[in-house]
């Protein structure tokens, strides 16, 4: 085992130890870094989303900056904007926390549209344009946004264009009685002024070695044909029975594709493993994909959800 990966596993035990109850949040949080992509966090208040999020940014070398999202919020307060300089009678560009390297999208079906678009091209593109100029952003960079459910008041809907930008989109639930109790005592310490163990920072150079070795990690070819064979399947559900055919209007983008093989390689990796495996792949459907299909007027007057539509597929697609 590569001494990076030690390191990554170590970073995972530690976030555990801080985050109780929430280890399928913590793993796709690292799986999303070293994936090179961004995170979407939904779930009611108080499960610490903003805390795990918070946590991975204090263990890396990195700058960033949370955006706590507000109605009121501008486009320019989150890429920045031209700032009128009198003593010299001069323009100059004030950069805004996009650019920095790990931003906290905090409640960001909070904001309008508009304002949420603002990050479309930068978490596409890894760049930003402002008039006439077009800005660069940090080679590490990511964007880990937490959003309360969509049917409580005072959100917002994400554009379809802004999901698909996610790489996985992660809902979780209430701890168990166990972890309920282990959260009690962790509290409990720390009013008593205990302070948390502390985690050395892992640097940036470390990350972009443990991308490079997610990459190399193998996958057989039978299992990237069944993926390329899944992501058609939320196409032409027809092939997999008229039921499913029904619950579908849109498939999965090729992105989702990708987002599926880089995925399941990094979570292959973080589980110590230098192969990948099908319930690697498995796992990770729901996360990658529940953004990236839309079902039909017919699943939703049936109360189906995404996950229920991509339960079906996992029954009806073969693995090989």
């Amino acid at each position: 085992m590569s001494a990076v990966k030690e390191e990554f596993l170590r970073l995972q035990e530690y976030m555990n130890s801080r985050i109780i109850g929430q280890a399928g949040l913590v793993q796709k949080l690292l799986v999303a870094l070293l994936s090179d992509g961004h995170l979407l966090v939904e779930g009611l208040p108080g499960l610490a989303k903003t805390k795990a999020v918070k946590i991975l940014a204090e263990t890396i070398d990195a700058e960033a900056q949370r955006i706590q999202f507000t109605p009121d919020l501008l486009p320019s307060d989150i890429t920045g904007s031209d700032v009128y300089r009198p003593e010299t009678n001069s323009f100059f560009f004030q950069k805004g926390p996009i650019f920095n390297n790990l931003i906290l999208a905090d409640e960001i079906n909070r904001a309008p549209a508009k304002v949420q678009s603002a990050l479309l091209e930068a978490m596409g593109e890894r760049q930003a344009t402002i008039g006439n100029e077009t800005y660069q952003l940090p080679d590490l960079f990511m964007v880990m946004a937490t959003q309360n459910p969509i049917e409580q008041e005072g959100t917002y809907r994400l554009p379809e264009a802004q999901l698909d930008r996610f790489l996985m989109y992660v809902k979780i639930d209430y701890p168990d009685i166990a972890s309920e109790r282990q959260i009690l005592k962790l509290v409990q310490g720390e009013e008593k002024k205990m302070p948390p163990p502390r985690f050395p920072k892992l640097r940036q150079e470390k990350i972009f070695v443990a991308r490079r070795e997610v990459l190399d990690t193998y996958m057989s070819p039978e299992l990237e044909e069944y993926i390329v064979q899944f992501i058609m399947a939320t196409r032409q559900p027809e092939a997999y029975g008229e039921d499913v055919a029904k619950l579908l209007s849109y498939g999965a983008s090729p992105r989702g594709t990708i987002a599926l093989d880089v995925t399941a390689r990094a979570a292959a990796w973080l589980a110590g493993r230098d192969f990948v495996t099908p319930k690697d792949i498995q796992d990770l459907i729901p996360a990658v994909l529940r953004h990236r299909i839309i079902p039909s007027f017919e699943a939703k007057s049936m109360q189906m959800s995404t996950d229920d539509i991509l339960a079906l597929l996992l029954e009806r697609v073969p693995l090989p």
